[in-house]
C-alpha cells in the first residue's frame, strides 16, 4: 500500500471517525440511546463536551509537526489541516450552544458578556482566529496570500493559548485538568522554540565555518 493509499484509506477515515465520535456520543446521550442522558444540566454538558473536544483537536493539530519530525513520517503533515478544521467545527458548536442554550438568542446579553466577562472575551477571540484559519485553509487561499498565508496561520498559536486560558479561567475549583492542558501546550510550543533555535544555531555555525564567505 502506497503512502497516498494509507492516507486515504486509513489515516483520513480515522481522523473523521475520531473527530466526530464525541458529537455522536453527545447526541446519543441526548436522545437517551442505551439509557444515557446529559445529566442534571444538559446545556452545561453540551458546552463542556464541545469546548473540550475543540481544545483536544487543537492540541492534536499542534502535535502533528513534532510527531512527524520524531517519527520521520512526512505524510502525517497532511492530517494537520483536517484536524484544524474539525477543531474549528467543534469550537463553533461550543459557541452556538452558548448562544442558543445559555443565552437563548439574547443578543444584548451576548454583548454584555463579551464586554464584561473576560473569559468569554478571550473565547470569542480564539474562535475568531480559528475562523480566519479555516477560511484560508484551501490551496487557492494559499496561492493568493503567498507569504502572508504562513504569517496568518501562525494565528493557531495564540488561538491555542487563548483556548487553554478560556478553559482554565472558567474553572472555579479543581484546576488540575486545565493545568494538564497548559502543560501539554507548553511542551508543544517549547518543542518548536527548541527546534527553531537549533536550526538558527546550525545555520550560524555553517556560515562562520572556515572556508565560508
Amino acid at each position: 500500500m502506497t503512502v497516498e493509499q494509507r492516507y486515504r484509506r486509513i489515516y483520513k477515515p480515522l481522523v473523521w471517525i475520531g473527530s466526530l465520535l464525541p458529537l455522536a456520543w453527545l447526541l446519543g446521550r441526548g436522545f437517551g440511546v442505551g439509557g444515557g442522558s446529559l445529566g442534571a444540566d444538559p446545556a452545561e454538558e453540551i458546552l463542556r463536551t464541545c469546548g473540550k473536544t475543540a481544545l483536544n483537536l487543537l492540541l492534536l493539530t499542534l502535535a502533528v509537526t513534532p510527531l512527524r519530525q520524531i517519527a520521520r513520517a512526512p505524510q502525517l503533515l497532511r492530517l494537520r489541516r483536517l484536524l484544524g478544521l474539525f477543531a474549528f467545527f467543534h469550537a463553533m458548536l461550543h459557541l452556538v450552544a452558548y448562544v442558543v442554550l445559555e443565552l437563548q438568542f439574547d443578543w444584548p446579553m451576548l454583548g454584555e458578556d463579551v464586554a464584561k466577562r473576560p473569559y468569554i472575551t478571550i473565547g470569542f477571540v480564539a474562535v475568531a482566529l480559528l475562523a480566519a484559519l479555516a477560511a484560508t485553509s484551501t490551496q487557492r487561499a494559499m496561492r493568493r496570500l503567498g507569504r502572508r498565508w504562513q504569517r496568518l496561520h501562525w494565528g493557531i498559536y495564540p488561538a491555542a493559548v487563548l483556548g487553554v486560558w478560556h478553559y482554565g479561567w472558567q474553572v472555579k475549583a479543581d484546576l488540575r485538568e486545565p493545568l494538564v492542558y497548559a502543560g501539554i501546550l507548553a511542551l508543544l510550543l517549547g518543542w518548536r522554540l527548541w527546534k527553531r533555535r537549533a536550526a538558527l544555531t546550525s545555520t550560524s555555525g555553517s556560515s562562520t565555518a572556515p572556508g565560508r564567505t
